[in-house]
């Protein structure tokens, strides 16, 4: 039901649920009205927090991902200072964020 209402594959949903089991954020409930739920309030979720457990990446491009730069031309990139500046403002947004922030819309584009 959930993966169609998000218009993605069960297989697709599984791997994000087992990603947010993983980090703690979800647990599963057996039973006749079961399925998964989430182990704190809405509220105590950022964006960033379920974006971190659920991606590989969310670095706005390949040389700010967390592994090792390897990319050849870091050291004189004239816009590595612009995407780390991007990226800074894009976490400090997601971590303002919180799930019941999503769930009740409110949130600046």
């Amino acid at each position: 039901e959930m993966a169609e209402r998000q218009r993605i594959s069960d297989k697709y949903l599984e791997g994000i649920v087992a990603r947010l089991s993983a980090a703690g954020y979800v647990k599963s409930v057996r039973g006749k009205y079961g399925g998964y739920q989430l182990t704190k309030e809405p509220k105590d979720y950022t964006v960033y927090d379920i974006l971190a457990a659920t991606e590989d990446s969310i670095a706005v491009v390949a040389c700010l991902e967390e592994e090792v730069n390897t990319c050849p031309m870091s050291d004189g990139c004239r816009t590595l200072p612009l995407w780390e500046h991007l990226q800074n403002h894009l976490r400090e947004y997601m971590q303002s964020l919180t799930l019941q922030d999503v769930i009740d819309r409110h949130f600046s584009v």
